[in-house]
């Protein structure tokens, strides 16, 4: 059965999608039962997030839901993807369980970053070395072919610090999950169009955790998915924007004829607001991980702004941005570059100031109202 979607341009194959419903479907009950049990035994054991400088919450939440995500992921992917010795698939769930056990110590015990970084880098280069590299720019600022080893050396970097961007950017209330969501639908959508069903898989299945844990994480949150969460879904985010990349190098049709500047698209939001936070922090003569409130979502916050509004003003701003990137695939890469980080610097300085805007409006609609009596 094809259907076209007239907002996006898409043709597609409904019956492409039997198995990736399967996945979503599945993760997302999994992972709406396991949720209660879980936030019961943090309970008990009273494991909670303990408010800091660097969060937003003023009172102890259970934290770790990313276990439960995750097991809705791996159960629903045991049942319909089709596993095989290949290497790529053996190196990439090894290092979610290695990134899982990474989460829960960090939850725990709050982990060095050093010590996070190290786990982080190793497990780049298992995937490096498993086949799943950045071989292509496809022509972007002129860059096609990469060599062997700057292939190894932007692919590390590219996962280290998407891992990274997503942990730092889970900082409110379904702020991380929603991104992550829309993310990963869009990473499925176009995995599967471009003919990786098998991987596309991954992503429905982990998108149908992150929709069952952002019914108990909407404002008022009930569970935070905590680094058990945030670590996996940058990592696995990061990984298929890589095969995306991969595969669109491969068809002699891609349905994306620029992938490198559609997944800078899919990853902009939270890997610009920490390239954004660093800088600032440096360029002010502190350290990089230093602990404040200079993220996108504190620029809301800082002003009142709940984290309901706040969360809900960036997820729109991210759907805006992955529709933008594709209705200008044509459109000279160099150029949607520059449309996407203008617009982020532009949405970061509106947002920055945002209570001007509203104190502006307020005392216009007041003038209205006293011009009227």
């Amino acid at each position: 059965m094809k259907s076209h979607l007239y907002l996006l341009q898409l043709d597609w194959y409904l019956s492409q999608y039997k198995f990736a419903l399967l996945c979503l479907v599945t993760a997302f009950v999994l992972t709406l039962i396991t949720i209660p049990p879980i936030i019961s035994l943090i309970k008990k054991y009273k494991l909670y997030d303990v408010p800091n400088a660097r969060k937003e919450h003023s009172t102890p939440i259970p934290t770790m839901g990313g276990i439960a995500i995750v097991a809705g992921m791996v159960i629903s992917l045991f049942l319909w993807f089709p596993f095989s010795n290949a290497m790529a698939q053996v190196a990439f769930f090894f290092s979610i369980a290695v990134l899982l056990a990474l989460g829960i110590m960090d939850d725990l015990r709050d982990l060095s970053a050093k010590y996070k970084f190290i786990v982080q880098f190793a497990l780049a280069v298992l995937i490096c070395l498993s086949g799943i590299r950045i071989t292509s720019f496809d022509g972007l600022f002129g860059i096609y072919d990469i060599p062997v080893s700057l292939q190894y050396t932007i692919t590390i970097l590219a996962i280290v610090g998407i891992t990274n961007a997503f942990n730092l950017i889970d900082g409110i209330d379904g702020l991380a999950g929603g991104i992550g969501f829309m993310s990963l639908i869009t990473l499925g959508i176009f995995l599967t169009l471009s003919g990786d069903v098998n991987t596309a898989l991954i992503a429905f299945a982990l998108a149908g955790g992150i929709l069952a844990f952002l019914y108990f994480n909407l404002n008022p949150a009930r569970i935070f998915m905590g680094d058990t969460g945030s670590l996996i879904l940058g990592f696995v985010t990061a990984v298929l924007c890589i095969r995306l990349m991969q595969v669109n190098t491969l068809v002699e049709e891609p349905v994306l004829p620029h992938a490198a500047v559609f997944v800078m698209g899919i990853v902009m939001i939270p890997v610009f607001d920490t390239i954004r936070v660093f800088g600032v922090r440096l360029w002010n003569g502190k350290s990089p991980f230093s602990a404040d409130k200079t993220h996108i979502h504190h620029l809301l916050t800082n002003q009142g702004y709940s984290h309901a509004f706040a969360a809900r003003l960036i997820c729109l701003l991210h759907c805006i941005i992955l529709m933008e990137v594709y209705w200008l695939r044509n459109i000279r890469q160099e150029w949607v570059f520059l449309v996407l980080t203008g617009l982020m610097i532009l949405t970061t300085a509106a947002l920055k100031n945002l209570r001007y805007f509203s104190l502006f409006n307020g005392r216009k609609e007041l003038n209205k109202q006293t011009t009227n009596h």
